[in-house]
């Protein structure tokens, strides 16, 4: 029976390995893997329904066929109880043999299949989180995270509020050799400074009023782990000073204390403001910017990865669907065109919230456009102003000249003189803003351009005692509202 099997399975492009009884069997099964194992049911020695179900033990998703010439629905019943994929009758048709095994093999793979997609999903979610996307500028991300994460360099996240810096230095810290090591978190802002420094770095008996006893600080806590500074920015410089020691020494002492104490922490820091332009008004230390700065992670506000709203919706319906016990929810077209026109000040955090709030107070399977805020559904829009054109026309090239040099000057006031944010409201590259400035003279300093009195086409509105154009036209356009 063995031979005839051997000659039929290895013309169907099978392996073929034999055992003379089930303890050959078993001890075959520990040393190899296989896709499908076929058991006489009487054998010398421990039989084919004890034999299954030792195999079973070894590989619990073996396919085992049972063959036997006694088919018994007492056998059957007990053959499947112990997990058999089938039982096949001796004589048996080459035809039925082969069709059990290819179906065998069949549920093998998809079962091996469907395990490796689920440790990949799980190894992906234990990787990234929250944080996902599919955009350029995301996968740009992906590829900083997984190529700085295995060293022990500082990383600076730079992004607006809601982007994602903690889920990116989690990232950082769940594919790094410190995965298995604390990730402690440090809210920059919350506390004041002497606060502060005694949870950074702890404190001795005696240290101050109301220590009354020796007190480890997070960077100990923290140590062969990853710490993180959320919205480092706002750290007092005093603080910076000790924290520059910690990197540059790896070392620090408790608040009262004497004895240095070694760490090995990797640090992530992370800020939502322009650190040189902090370390420009100093109220940050420049040579802290520079051991911050060795790699830094720019994160892309949503509004300019517009196409990973899609996504990032569907995935925080099933998130929220299934903490609400409400699953397979889905958006509307017309749902999901508001998300993806909104320019998301919150960034994903918002869309989260936004999300979150539709499937609570869902009572359907599909959240509509009612459910979406009226923020969300009356963002402002452009809107070109409206007038006439005088009878002896107007200088077109002059008129876009001047309504640009005006959004743009609007845009920096808007920005705080911050020309990235500024490029950011114009929906430009901020290589294309700054090539603007300079093509239009606009001042580093004021941000404002710089228009001759002879000019007949200055206009009003940029300061500085700059005058109307003489052409009414002109006058009359620009004057107008340019957001509704």
């Amino acid at each position: 029976m063995r031979e005839i099997l051997e000659s039929l399975l290895t013309r169907e492009g099978c392996r073929v390995r034999f055992a003379r009884s089930g303890e050959e069997a078993l001890k075959i099964a520990k040393a190899e893997t296989f896709d499908v194992a076929v058991v006489d049911v009487m054998m010398p020695g421990i039989n084919g329904i004890e034999t299954l179900e030792r195999l079973k033990q070894i590989d619990e998703d073996l396919p085992v066929i049972i063959i036997t010439a006694f088919g018994t629905s007492a056998n059957t019943r007990e053959a499947f109880k112990r997990g058999a994929f089938d039982f096949i009758e001796k004589p048996f048709k080459n035809d039925d043999v082969l069709l059990v095994v290819r179906n065998a093999v069949a549920q093998r793979h998809l079962v091996t299949e469907n395990r490796t997609l689920r440790q990949t999903l799980q190894l992906q979610k234990h990787r990234f989180s929250d944080l996902m996307g599919r955009s350029p500028r995301m996968k740009r991300v992906f590829d900083l995270i997984s190529q700085a994460a295995p060293s022990r360099t500082t990383i600076l996240v730079q992004g607006e509020s809601g982007t994602g810096k903690e889920l990116v230095a989690r990232a950082i810290h769940a594919n790094s050799s410190r995965s298995a090591r604390s990730f402690i978190t440090v809210n920059s802002g919350s506390l004041p400074p002497d606060l502060l420094e005694s949870n950074l770095f702890g404190h001795v008996k005696g240290a101050f009023t109301g220590a009354v006893s020796l007190k480890k600080g997070l960077f100990e806590l923290a140590d062969q782990g990853t710490i993180f500074f959320d919205e480092i920015g706002i750290i007092p410089l005093e603080t910076q000073a000790k924290l520059l020691r910690v990197i540059q020494e790896r070392e620090f002492m408790r608040l009262g204390g004497i004895d240095t104490i070694k760490v090995d922490v990797r640090i992530v820091a992370a800020t939502n403001v322009d650190l040189k332009q902090l370390v420009q008004r100093g109220e940050f230390r420049e040579d802290l910017f520079y051991r911050l700065h060795v790699i830094a992670v720019d994160l892309p506000a949503l509004r300019e990865r517009r196409e990973d709203i899609p996504i990032l919706a569907q995935y925080f319906l099933i998130k929220h669907g299934e903490e609400n016990q409400k699953p397979a929810l889905d958006l509307t077209p017309e749902a999901l065109q508001l998300l993806e026109e909104y320019n998301w000040p919150g960034n994903v955090r918002e869309l989260e919230n936004i999300i979150e709030r539709a499937v609570v107070l869902t009572s359907d399977s599909t959240i509509d456009t009612d459910l979406i805020p009226d923020t969300i559904k009356t963002p402002q829009r452009f809107k070109v102003p409206s007038f006439d054109i005088p009878p002896d026309g107007i200088p077109f090239r002059k008129v876009i000249e001047q309504m640009e040099t005006m959004l743009i000057v609007r845009s920096l006031e808007a920005a705080g003189g911050v020309q990235k944010r500024a490029a950011e409201l114009l929906q430009v590259k901020p290589t294309t803003l700054n090539e603007m400035i300079k093509r239009y003279g606009i001042s580093s300093r004021r941000k404002r351009k710089t228009v001759s009195s002879e000019d007949p086409t200055s206009f009003a509105g940029l300061g500085g005692g700059e005058r109307e154009s003489t052409d009414p036209g002109v006058n009359e356009f620009i004057k107008k509202p340019l957001l509704s």
